[in-house]
């Protein structure tokens, strides 16, 4: 039998609470760069605890300087900066000292300069300056532009890149001298998402891209005398193009067109013939490198998420040995200068990020860097399992799945499911500090599958959420839900979705669809609105974005995006949801996170709301990064369970019990008369009946409720006899947005804790 003494009381008290706190505006405090609106503060023993995930250490490698050493980016301070090691082992020189994030550069070829883009607060209008080993730099780009792709002939005498300006949705392309900044002039006024694939060595030719959609780019090769651009490649289809290079004869480049996946081309320049390098390969080609004499390919292939590099003769097409690397995903590689050697950076599931060469000649790998841990334990990072789920068309939807090591035999785990962005994206095995702390410090098992509209598994899978389809990819997350509702260690009612920026969209639209089977939602800076999201997103994305959800502009289309916006389904979410946004952020304005967090909150939906003044779109300095996460972690122990004083749920038998009769007690809190006396209130009770996990004996439960955000003061009032008024609002959903802050299920002769 169930004992109601504390627990009927409490959940009284709470109802009235919350009610209360729906009509007050939530508590905000300011903590650095960081506004949190009615989010409770970190206890210090979890930050503590979150800080090593986010002390580990990455390297990238970035490019080859003349001597043979390497330069790289990776953080000693708060943000990501560039340093040069000057052989395998060596140390790690800083040479940019910022307080905004350095994430990528270019070296330039014969030197040991390089040019490196840097932006203000995330707000991606990058300038870009040329800097030497000793610091000294000098500004490349036009004030009041945003810059990107910036590539050097092979001589290293001249530079071109993209540049557009504010509002304007066309990107022009300048060029050059970079021993003289002042020579630089724009050569092409672009026409759409511009960008520059190589550079002839005397710089009469670019290779250029305009860039639709995922799968539809165009290839052109622009006489920078005239300005005139000439196409290259098959006409009248679309063809995705991923990336390209000028070569003996004409172009290679790597695309789609007559296959599934992407992969190495050779076009003849005067033919037009196309020359297929590996005609229907089963998986993808990401990046390619030539080698300095344009001899050997080098194309970064992805294998079920996996990175493998491979190695062929361009003239033939015939394989050539290449590299055995660990299980990860490649983040760089490069031939060094004299061809010799390849350079490179792989991170791990269970590893950070290193740089490595390839021994082009011994077949030798060597490690360049040892990345910190920053305190984490090797032993305890979990390496993913690859699985597939059918959606609700039969299709098989890819996912990888991180259980807990330490999880017990018959017990259910709670569930974060991570969505990812793009919507071109792709969730890949790499090192991932938040996945492995919600494994490690949750003890969750965490979901990151590839719903419809991913890379890495094909053109048409790529397509399949396109415009008025967009919605399919939230049903593959309904069929992921039915997914794990059939697995015997994974508990269907403690799940919480997670995702940023289009990821963020869908966990918006998981929340409407699929509200009764999450338990809540971290959404980042995700999209709520189809239609104010185009109208306010930065003007040199907006027709890009346009091609891939639709136009917003088309009658037919709009009826569409009013239809499935999540604001506009926003009285279907009803728990709890935490939403975190960059104050910069170019992309998916802060518009779109403040709407929603209105919106839900006027309807009584509880919202933590998280701000970041000096982040744009993603969170890229340390001291956030560890701030935000941290919140992410006591959010999700709330709705997981574990609540604010830590202690786990119940799982199992036991647990879907406890939860079941709670269930019951929420339903009837606002039919009960609250002004009998105490004493009856302690008389009521609802039977539990059933046997524990272990099948030793009926089940005796006790659950003691409190609120999170608005906890009551004292005792509850059916234990100290204050009254409440007579009569209490119904909860919203019938359950309402209280949750248990610690829950204990006591069996006979045993308690049972698990999480």
């Amino acid at each position: 039998m169930l004992s109601r003494a504390v627990l009927l009381g409490s959940a009284l008290a709470l109802c009235l609470s919350t009610t209360a706190a729906a009509q007050a505006a939530p508590e905000t405090r300011e903590v650095g760069a960081i506004v949190y609106s009615g989010v409770p503060a970190t206890p210090a023993d979890l930050q503590a605890r979150i800080a090593p995930y986010y002390n580990a250490r990455s390297a990238v490698f970035e490019g080859w300087l003349a001597d043979g050493s390497m330069l790289i980016a990776t953080r000693f301070g708060d943000t990501q900066q560039l340093h040069r090691v000057k052989a395998p082992g060596a140390a790690r020189t800083q040479l940019t000292f910022f307080n905004e994030p350095i994430n990528q550069a270019q070296v330039r070829p014969g030197t040991s300069t390089f040019v490196y883009p840097r932006d203000v607060g995330g707000a991606e209008y990058y300038q870009a300056y040329l800097r030497d080993l000793s610091g000294n730099e000098t500004a490349l780009t036009a004030p009041n532009t945003r810059n990107q792709g910036f590539v050097f002939n092979k001589s290293g005498s001249l530079v071109a890149w993209t540049q557009v300006t504010p509002g304007d949705p066309n990107y022009d392309i300048v060029m050059a001298d970079p021993s003289n900044p002042a020579s630089r002039r724009v050569v092409h006024e672009g026409t759409g998402g511009m960008g520059v694939e190589d550079v002839s060595e005397d710089g009469s030719r670019l290779l250029v891209g305009r860039r639709h959609s995922a799968t539809h780019t165009e290839l052109f090769v622009l006489d920078t005398a005239s300005g005139k651009l000439t196409p290259i490649g098959p006409q009248g289809r679309k063809i995705g193009y991923l990336v390209a290079a000028f070569v003996d004869g004409g172009v290679l480049a790597v695309s789609d067109d007559g296959a599934e996946q992407a992969r190495a081309v050779v076009i003849d320049a005067k033919t037009g013939k196309v020359r297929d390098l590996e005609p229907n390969p089963k998986w993808g080609t990401e990046a390619i490198e030539i080698s300095p004499d344009g001899r050997t390919l080098l194309s970064a292939v992805n294998e079920e998420g996996y990175s493998t590099i491979v190695l062929r003769d361009i003239a033939t097409g015939r394989l050539l040995p290449g590299p055995k690397l660990p299980q990860g995903v490649l983040t760089a590689a490069k031939f060094s200068p004299d061809g010799s050697k390849i350079g490179l950076s792989l991170s791990t599931s269970t590893s950070s990020g290193d740089v490595w060469d390839y021994d082009l000649k011994t077949g030798q790998l060597t490690r360049w860097t040892e990345s910190e841990l920053g305190g984490l334990d090797p032993a305890k990072l979990v390496e993913p399992t690859l699985f597939r789920y059918p959606s609700f068309d039969g299709r098989q939807i890819p996912a990888f799945i991180y259980r807990p090591k330490t999880a017990k035999a018959g017990g259910k785990l709670p569930v974060v499911i991570q969505i990812h962005g793009g919507p071109e994206g792709q969730e890949q095995p790499n090192f991932n500090p938040r996945r492995q702390s919600w494994v490690n410090e949750l003890g969750a098992a965490v979901i990151i599958p590839n719903v419809r509209g991913s890379s890495g598994y094909g053109k048409t899978y790529i397509g399949l959420d396109n415009a008025e389809k967009r919605e399919d990819s939230v049903k593959d997350i309904g069929a992921l839900l039915d997914w794990v509702a059939k697995q015997p260690d994974l508990d269907a009612s403690r799940v919480a979705v997670v995702g940023q920026s289009y990821g963020g969209y869908m966990v918006l639209a998981v929340a409407g669809h699929y509200n009764d089977r999450i338990a809540g939602a971290i959404d980042l800076y995700g999209i709520s609105d189809w239609v104010t999201f185009l109208q306010n997103t930065e003007g040199y994305r907006r027709d890009a974005r346009r091609a891939e959800y639709g136009d917003e502009r088309d009658p037919k289309m709009r009826a569409v995006f009013d239809r499935i916006a999540p604001i506009r389904m926003s009285d279907r979410m009803k728990k709890p949801m935490m939403v975190f946004q960059g104050a910069n952020d170019p992309r998916v304005p802060r518009s779109e996170s403040e709407q929603m967090v209105a919106k839900l909150r006027a309807q009584g939906t509880e919202v933590w709301y998280v701000l970041a003044k000096d982040e744009g779109h993603g969170i890229y300095k340390k001291a956030n990064q560890e701030a935000v996460r941290a919140t992410e972690v006591v959010f999700l122990k709330k709705v997981l369970g574990g609540g604010v004083d830590g202690n786990p749920s119940p799982s199992g038998e036991g647990g879907r019990r406890v939860r079941a009769v709670e269930g019951r007690l929420f339903r009837q809190a606002p039919r009960l008369n609250t002004t009998a006396p105490p004493g009856s209130l302690r008389d009521l009770s609802l039977p539990l009946k059933g046997r524990d996990e272990g099948g030793t004996g009926a089940i005796k439960a006790k659950l003691r409720l409190a609120a999170y955000e608005h906890r009551v003061p004292g005792p509850a009032a059916a234990v100290t006899g204050r009254r409440p008024p007579a009569r209490l609002p119904p909860f919203p959903d019938g359950r309402g947005s209280l949750r248990p802050a610690a829950r204990r299920v006591r069996t006979e002769g045993r308690a049972d804790r698990r999480s």
